[in-house]
């Protein structure tokens, strides 16, 4: 039996509708390998793969790929805005209040929306969105030394 073939990132671009350039294919895959980036990070990331690229054009491509499902903006209170390739699926995120590091937390139980309002107020719920709040392990020990 042979294993379904991965589609490349331009593949998965042209799916999408959207069209293919280096510097969309460079950005989506600097997301991926990337933890929750914002875009800073993200431009730095497309430039060392293919040159010069503006602000601007990463903040329309991130806005294009956003829309076309591709990637998932998160925007942690007090926060810029980040950015993950981890998109299908209702996770939530942790984020630390003293360094702001950002890590996924899979739903506790069930399908999306995985939470229960007390209240839908007449919407048909789809997704939940949660953001716990702490202290991450490293800036724990530094608190305690």
């Amino acid at each position: 039996m042979i294993a379904p073939r991965t589609p490349t990132t331009a593949e998965e671009l042209r799916g999408a509708g959207l069209r293919v350039t280096a510097a969309r294919v460079a950005l989506l895959e600097t997301v991926r390998s990337g933890d929750h980036l914002d875009v800073e990070a993200i431009a730095a990331g497309v430039r060392d793969r293919v040159g010069h690229v503006s602000l601007q054009a990463v903040y329309e491509a991130l806005h294009a790929l956003t829309a076309a499902g591709l990637v998932r903006r998160i925007e942690p209170a007090g926060s810029p805005a980040r950015f993950e390739g981890r998109v299908g699926d209702n996770h939530h995120h942790v984020v630390c209040r003293s360094c702001g590091v950002v890590a996924d937390v899979d739903c506790a139980v069930g399908e999306a929306p995985c939470l229960s309002a007390s209240d839908t107020h007449g919407f048909m719920i789809d997704e939940a969105d949660v953001i716990y709040w702490g202290v991450c392990p490293s800036c724990s020990t530094l608190r305690t030394s």
